[in-house]
């Protein structure tokens, strides 16, 4: 039987009552959808923590979950804008490719983990391993981040408007972390940098693009990679 939404509260979106129908049928109709398709706006109601909403999602949507969700939402997520209003359990946006995801509370575990592409922006706390072995992905957390947050980041920014725990950035390869507040400890290999003027205009860029108001790139301090526990490749050398 063919998913359909319990109610409709405008003509552009389609909504999804997970009370009624399961999460298996949700997932299902956005994996459906044909390219081009009009139904581009959609509603998921009554999450209450499901695990996987909105997983493996390659269409350029946009769906509003109006609740909290379990662990691996939006994960491998390409091209969708995914809006959280609630917080979300390990590993939200795991895998992302690209397009979007908003969690408008907290984040558990691993957020943004081997994330390769997109922006994932956290309006509240992350907690431990934030961006573990992200790989392109931009994350910028409004809250404070926990312990071994960026451990083996290859590429991407991390962006901390509060404080970090401790071991930031271990093992780091070749991502750029920007914080704001007070960081624990650094972890093995990553070390504070220089703040140059294309870290300010790339930082502004992502504040921009996650909303960030009053807040200025130059309150940050930057951290990366002393280079020293892997083999520099010098076609990277632009990021730094």
């Amino acid at each position: 039987m063919p998913a359909t939404s319990k109610a409709t509260r405008d003509s552009h979106a389609r909504v999804f009552d997970l009370d009624v129908l399961s999460l298996r049928e949700l997932n299902q109709a956005l994996h459906n959808l044909a390219p081009g398709s009009n139904e581009t706006a959609w509603e998921v109601l009554n999450p209450k923590g499901s695990h996987s909403v909105a997983v493996g999602v390659d269409h350029p949507v946009s769906i509003d979950v109006r609740g909290s969700v379990g662990y691996y939402c939006g994960g491998m997520n390409s091209g969708s804008a995914i809006t959280v209003h609630g917080s979300a359990g390990p590993g939200v946006g795991e895998n992302m490719m690209s397009g979007s995801i908003t969690v408008k509370g907290d984040a558990s575990q691993y957020a943004g983990a081997t994330g390769k592409g997109g922006l994932l922006v956290i309006e509240g706390n992350a907690s431990s391993r934030c961006g573990i072995s992200m790989k392109g992905i931009d994350i910028v957390v409004h809250g404070n981040i926990g312990h071994m947050s960026a451990f083996m980041a290859q590429s991407g920014n991390l962006v901390v408007l509060g404080d970090a725990g401790d071991a930031l950035g271990d093992s780091i390869y070749e991502a750029r972390l920007f914080v704001r507040g007070k960081v624990d400890s650094l972890g093995a290999d990553c070390i504070a940098k220089e703040m140059r003027p294309e870290h300010l205009e790339l930082l502004q860029g992502l504040l921009d693009r996650a909303g960030v108001t009053g807040v200025k790139p130059s309150e940050f301090k930057r951290y990366g990679s002393a280079r020293t526990l892997y083999n520099f490749n010098i076609d990277n050398a632009d990021a730094y």
